[in-house]
């Protein structure tokens, strides 16, 4: 949870500077910063969402013997 709202995070301050804020940098326009930041942010949130997918899968235990069948399925514990 903590990649997607660093990711949004970094998307708003790269649009901000990007389109807001003029900064003079030696060598580093404001506008090429805001773009960095905010392509930063997209991958950030990417990561973070295919992260949080890949956490949310189940398992799934079955076991049959003759006459009786049982199945367990259990969702792993919610990450930090």
């Amino acid at each position: 949870m903590g990649a997607i709202v660093g990711g949004i995070i970094l998307l708003i301050l790269g649009a901000i500077v990007r389109f807001a804020l003029e900064i003079d940098l030696p060598g580093l326009e404001s506008g090429t910063l805001g773009t960095i930041l905010m392509v930063g942010g997209a991958v950030l949130f990417v990561v973070g969402l295919l992260l949080m997918l890949k956490s949310r899968k189940t398992v799934v235990n079955s076991q049959s013997a003759p006459g009786h069948s049982v199945s367990e399925r259990r969702d792993p514990p919610p990450t930090v």
